[in-house]
């Protein structure tokens, strides 16, 4: 069956799995729980991705985040690829670590946020890796202690997901407790790891019509309405990238347009130059071409012999820049 493209857009909200290969850990030790911490402390800034809750176990892991201004295959695609090889060269082995794609779930946020971040923190309770509430407190390798204030943890938003529960950090750490503790007994709920919708092999007009020819990794939770939006986004993400293409749209044409926006040589923009409006210029163009054409931070990162952290922080320069400026690409 082939793979079907992710669904995705700035600011949705998705539930994201990751899973060991014939269920085989992904973790060891803590300093392979370390290295992938360190990994998303550094990814997620740079990616402008939010994070609500997360968890390791040993097999598997479960983050919640929202996209940020670049897709989130992109994020998830540096994370994995780099433990990986990491995780390989550290325990002397070879091959693939993880099950196939990432899994991720497209959630309606104000209905679902705060039962998948309780469901995401109960996690090592209903595992059997840490024993009830108290265990979970304790626990380090997941967001709930840092939610209870136990714990630093810079890149999950805890003002965020506190203030949806109270008004002051004490009233809502007490009541998110509360609610993490009625959930205790409620076990695993297949709506929130499976999703309200099947997506097709056919393609997202499939689903429209109901054609639902066959299981892939992708769902999208929330009510009709809800579906309808995330859909007609990705359609008109799918036909713009299209539209560009068919058009003879690269990354060359890119920088002619950006060029003529900032009234500066074509050259100077793939030049190693550090003036203020090269810079600018070069940062618009790693926006519209990660945003628009889907290209890699790791290939732009080749043509601009940057790196890719580097890369990433160009697109959020240059997304700053389009917006303040009420740019858009025209080709």
């Amino acid at each position: 069956m082939p793979r079907t493209a992710r669904l995705d857009a700035p600011g949705i909200l998705h539930h994201v799995m990751i899973r060991g290969i014939e269920r085989r850990n992904i973790f060891r030790n803590n300093k392979d729980r370390n290295d992938f911490l360190e990994r998303l402390e550094k990814l997620i800034p740079e990616t402008g991705t939010t994070c609500y809750g997360w968890a390791f176990l040993s097999n598997h892991a479960h983050f919640l985040f929202k996209t940020g201004h670049l897709p989130l295959s992109q994020l998830m695609r540096r994370l994995l690829t780099g433990y990986v090889v990491s995780f390989n060269r550290r325990h002397k082995r070879h091959g693939q670590l993880f099950q196939n794609r990432f899994k991720s779930i497209v959630c309606q946020e104000d209905t679902y946020l705060k039962e998948l971040i309780r469901y995401i923190h109960l996690n090592p309770v209903r595992s059997g890796l840490v024993n009830g509430l108290e265990g979970l407190d304790a626990y380090i390798y997941s967001g709930h202690k840092a939610l209870m204030g136990n714990v630093e943890c810079q890149w999950l938003r805890v003002d965020e997901v506190l203030s949806t529960f109270g008004k002051s950090t004490k009233s809502a750490r007490n009541a998110y407790r509360r609610f993490v503790e009625e959930g205790l007994e409620q076990g695993r709920k297949e709506q929130l790891v499976g999703g309200g919708l099947v997506r097709s092999a056919g393609g997202w007009s499939e689903v429209r019509r109901g054609q639902y020819h066959g299981m892939s990794d992708e769902r999208i939770l929330g009510d009709s309405d809800f579906v309808n939006e995330i859909l007609s986004l990705a359609d008109e993400a799918l036909s713009r990238n299209y539209e560009l293409k068919a058009k003879g749209c690269d990354l060359q044409e890119i920088a002619k347009r950006v060029a003529d926006i900032f009234q500066i040589d074509i050259d100077k923009i793939f030049s190693p130059g550090r003036q203020s409006p090269i810079v600018r210029a070069r940062s618009l163009v790693c926006f519209w071409a990660a945003r628009e054409l889907g290209i890699s931070l790791s290939e732009l990162a080749r043509t601009f012999k940057m790196s890719a952290p580097g890369i990433g922080y160009a697109v959020v320069r240059g997304e700053k820049i389009a917006k303040d400026n009420n740019l858009r690409l025209v080709i």
